[in-house]
């Protein structure tokens, strides 16, 4: 079940959002975390959006994607007996020696039977849907301009009907291309046409040169296909979600921007890229990291940056957009960029140590490289002992936060193996104490013996899912007694219908009310890992059941209905099928 009927297009550059009656409902340019031109997902048609619909509300839609691509098909099939199809999807190929990926989406309209009678509306709204542009009539399409800001319009429809939003009768191929910045100046029908059949030829390459799971293929395929639509290409960031401000619950509040790169996702998302055999993107995003760390001398990181390495990404309200089903705020920006969460030396050293274990990656200073590592895990020891915001990202309590202690001890330990793979050890025998203090201080005041299990924070109570990631990480191994008890332990506090929360007590904005699609992932990985592996797959086809109509997810998810809630399409939940599906897969040497 799912209230998120959206699909995703793209081209790693700019992204939008159609829903299942066709019409662009989220869009931004000139790239992810730009001003939206369309958002009447999160403020009604007023806030701009693009439409193309029979004249008669007597119809039914199918949407899909076709197989293997980004490219989606909306069809029509009219009461009456008529039928149309529309094809949405931004260009990307390889041209010239570099990737073509412009900002430009293309709409191609197609009668399948009879001659259907349509209405086109092209209503773009700049600055999430305040400023309404001036239109300028430019030869077969127009013009929205407001100051420096242009959008380009090239269409074979005659531009009066979509101007007046008059009725017409489709009575062969339509062809539409709305363009930022620059006018579309080729013939029409020839390039849109081009652009189609070499967009659907990349993506079907790309997808062949994916490594899949025997079983599962179709959710991994789609996975990784939005996933690589998460990547900004210009710098090889990867943001977390295509959207701002689609809630955690129909209680609000909780609505935040997720157009931005956190540290804490890149050590599983370059985990997974690797698994898939996507090494261009891989070395991209760890180049990103490193060129990230490289400007903080003094190692003072911030959880999440902006797509060009921004650091400021001020949070705001809007307060003119009601919000997702009028459930607002509708934030932009995210205040996440000034907490301190300590977790991310560890991930940060995680996602470096590729660049010192795989020979494919030698675009790298290794010298500079480590140079680095070691102040990264020099940063990690300097912090262990204080207090901070957490994974979560608490806003207004400070605590000595499990997780946090757990990726320090990763930073250390880390940074120990790529010492030692680089004939550095001996340099660095200090760390192997300061590990083992590390150690036992999380394991003295972070596991609670009468609850059995490894608490949210230092001498706490509650469970929090993130330490599941403890055989992840190597800090316990699945057959330890205590790994396995906590997993138990969290089934039964944590789990609710086969979904898995982030953690129970209350945070700044009260209890949670739905389930973290990431963490029952977690949970599927820690089933696996522990040797009920049926159990896994059980929970793994549930969430999978549960993806949208073209097969997206979501951030989170209602344990009792399981329809879709948050930032869609979330990035790292994806992920986590990818994942999980590699570990409960058959091997293909079983299948046969």
């Amino acid at each position: 079940m799912s209230q998120l009927d959206y699909a995703l297009i793209g081209n790693c550059q700019i992204s939008a959002l159609i829903d299942k009656r066709g019409n662009h409902v989220w869009c931004c340019m000139p790239r992810f975390d730009s001003p939206s031109i369309f958002a009447s997902l999160l403020g009604g048609e007023q806030a701009g959006f693009w439409s193309c619909l029979p004249e008669t509300n007597d119809f039914e839609t199918k949407q899909v994607y076709f197989r293997n691509t980004n490219i989606v098909r909306t069809e029509f099939h009219i009461k009456n007996g008529d039928q149309f199809d529309i094809i949405d999807f931004c260009p990307r190929f390889f041209n010239c020696e570099k990737y073509f990926k412009p900002t430009q989406i293309v709409r191609i309209i197609r009668p399948v039977k009879g001659n259907p009678r349509i209405r086109m509306v092209l209503s773009p709204k700049f600055d999430y849907g305040k400023t309404q542009p001036e239109v300028t009539m430019a030869g077969d399409g127009c013009v929205f301009h407001c100051g420096d800001r242009k959008l380009f319009f090239r269409t074979d429809i005659p531009i009066s009907y979509l101007l007046k939003t008059t009725d017409f009768e489709l009575s062969s191929e339509k062809y539409c291309i709305l363009s930022y910045g620059e006018p579309f100046d080729r013939q029409l029908k020839f390039t849109c046409d081009e652009y189609l059949e070499r967009t659907f030829s990349y993506w079907k390459t790309w997808v062949k040169h994916c490594t899949i799971p025997f079983e599962y293929q179709e959710a991994v395929i789609r996975s990784a296909l939005a996933l690589k639509l998460h990547i900004f290409e210009d710098t090889g960031a990867i943001i977390a979600a295509t959207t701002t401000s689609i809630p955690e619950s129909p209680k609000g509040n909780r609505t935040w921007d997720y157009r931005y790169c956190w540290l804490r996702d890149s050590y599983f998302v370059i985990g997974v890229l690797n698994q898939i055999g996507h090494f261009e993107e891989m070395e991209r995003f760890i180049q990103f990291l490193h060129n990230v760390s490289a400007n903080h001398q003094n190692m003072e990181l911030q959880p999440v940056y902006g797509i060009g390495g921004e650091t400021k990404l001020e949070e705001r309200e809007l307060a003119w957009l009601a919000g997702f089903k009028g459930i607002g705020p509708v934030r932009v920006g995210n205040m996440a960029h000034s907490h301190s969460q300590y977790d991310v030396f560890g991930e940060m050293v995680l996602a470096k140590t590729q660049l010192f274990f795989d020979a494919r990656l030698d675009g790298v200073d290794l010298q500079r490289a480590f140079e680095n590592v070691v102040k990264l895990v020099e940063r990690a020891i300097s912090v262990f002992e204080l207090p901070d915001s957490g994974i979560w990202e608490f806003r207004s309590d400070m605590k000595h936060y499990l997780f946090s202690k757990l990726m320090c001890w990763t930073a250390v330990d880390r940074g120990l193996k790529i010492a030692e793979r680089l004939g550095k050890a001996a340099s660095f025998e200090r760390w192997e104490k300061i590990r083992e203090q590390i150690r036992t201080a999380i394991e003295k005041d972070g596991w609670n013996n009468e609850l059995g299990f490894y608490t949210q924070a230092l001498r706490g109570t509650n469970a929090d899912a993130a330490n599941l990631l403890m055989v992840a990480v190597n800090f316990h191994q699945p057959e330890d007694e205590r790994y396995r008890t906590l997993v138990e332990q969290y089934e039964k506090l944590l789990t609710r219908n086969g979904y898995v929360f982030r953690y129970r007590n209350r945070d700044d904005f009260g209890l949670p009310v739905h389930a973290f699609v990431a963490c029952s992932f977690w949970m599927i990985d820690a089933l696996a890992s522990i040797g009920r592996k049926e159990e896994a797959r059980t929970m793994f086809e549930k969430i999978i059941r549960n993806t949208n109509h073209v097969g997206l997810l979501s951030e989170d998810i209602d344990p009792d209905t399981g329809e879709l809630w948050g930032n869609f399409p979330q990035a790292y939940s994806h992920v986590g099928v990818i994942n999980s599906a590699f570990k409960i897969s058959k091997s293909w040497e079983e299948a046969f």
